[in-house]
C-alpha cells in the first residue's frame, strides 16, 4: 500500500473534522487513548488536533476514518466546509446567526433537583459553543457523578417563542431543556424533561426544574450532589426557587 502524503487538511476541514470525532467519542462512550491505539496515531497527535494546536493531515484523517467506520471528509472538500461554516443555523433550529447567539456561549453551572436524594441538589457544568462544523450552537455537559448519562446535542433558539432549548436526540431518544432567555445576571431558567432511571431497566418520565448560571458570576464552585450541609446548598436552592416563584416555568396537576 502506497504511503498516504502528510498533507495538512485547511482550518475549516480540521474544525470539520474536529468536531465530528468529538461526536463520535461521546456518542460510543471511548476514550481518546482508545480511539488513538485504533488508528495508531499516537495520543499527542489527536489531542492537539482536537483542540485546533495543529491541523489534521490526510493521513490522520484516513486512520481515524477506518478506525472509526466512518466518513470524515465531505465531498468537495473545503467548498463544502465553507457553505456549512456559513454561521447561520439550520432551519429546524431557528435559523439564527452566529452573532445573533454569542451571548448565549459560554460555561454554565447547572442546577436540577437531585433525582435521588430528598431535597438534595445536583449539579454539574454546562458548555454551550458553535459548532463550526455543523453551523449551530450545541452544548456539552461535564462534571456528572453519573458520567454515563451525560448529554450532548443541539440548541434551538426560535425568534417565535422567546425561549432556548437544549435537545438530545440519542436514536430517536429525546431529552429537553426548555429555559427563558437570560436574565440581566446571565442566569437562565426553566424546566428539564428527561427519564429517570430505577431498578433495573426501569425508566420513568420527570420533569423538574432547572438553572443555568453563569460559571463566571458563581465564586466557589462545587459540583455533584450538594446536601443540606453543604456551603453552596442555599445560594444553589436560591437558584431554583427562583425558577418557579419568578414564574419561569409552572408545574400543573389536576
Amino acid at each position: 500500500m502506497a504511503a498516504i502524503p502528510e498533507t495538512e487538511l485547511s482550518d475549516e476541514q480540521s474544525r470539520s473534522v474536529a468536531a465530528l470525532v468529538r461526536e463520535e467519542l461521546a456518542r460510543r462512550r471511548i476514550s481518546r487513548q482508545r480511539l488513538a491505539d485504533d488508528a495508531k496515531i499516537s495520543l499527542s497527535t489527536l489531542e492537539k488536533a482536537l483542540s485546533g494546536r495543529r491541523p489534521f493531515t490526510l493521513a490522520t484523517t484516513i486512520r481515524l476514518e477506518e478506525a472509526l467506520g466512518v466518513a470524515l471528509r465531505k465531498a468537495n472538500g473545503a467548498a463544502v466546509a465553507a457553505s456549512r461554516s456559513s454561521g447561520i443555523a439550520p432551519e429546524d433550529l431557528g435559523s439564527y446567526s452566529r452573532p445573533a447567539v454569542l451571548w448565549i456561549e459560554g460555561a454554565y453551572l447547572t442546577l436540577r433537583p437531585s433525582f435521588g436524594d430528598k431535597g438534595g441538589i445536583y449539579a454539574y457544568r454546562t458548555e454551550i459553543f458553535w459548532d463550526e462544523a455543523g453551523s449551530y450552537l450545541a452544548f456539552r455537559e461535564s462534571e456528572r457523578l453519573d458520567a454515563a448519562f451525560t448529554q450532548y446535542g443541539s440548541v434551538s433558539v426560535p425568534n417565535q417563542s422567546g425561549h432556548i432549548y437544549l435537545v438530545t436526540n440519542r436514536f430517536g431518544q429525546l431529552r429537553l431543556i426548555t429555559v427563558a432567555r437570560p436574565t440581566i445576571s446571565g442566569e437562565m431558567h426553566g424546566i428539564l424533561t428527561t427519564l429517570q432511571a430505577g431498578p433495573g431497566s426501569h425508566l420513568t418520565p420527570v420533569a423538574a426544574p432547572i438553572a443555568l448560571v453563569p460559571l463566571r458570576a458563581v465564586g466557589e464552585v462545587q459540583f455533584g450532589r450538594i446536601g443540606s450541609g453543604d456551603p453552596a446548598y442555599e445560594s444553589y436552592r436560591a437558584y431554583l426557587k427562583r425558577t418557579i416563584e419568578d414564574a419561569f416555568a409552572r408545574f400543573l396537576t389536576v
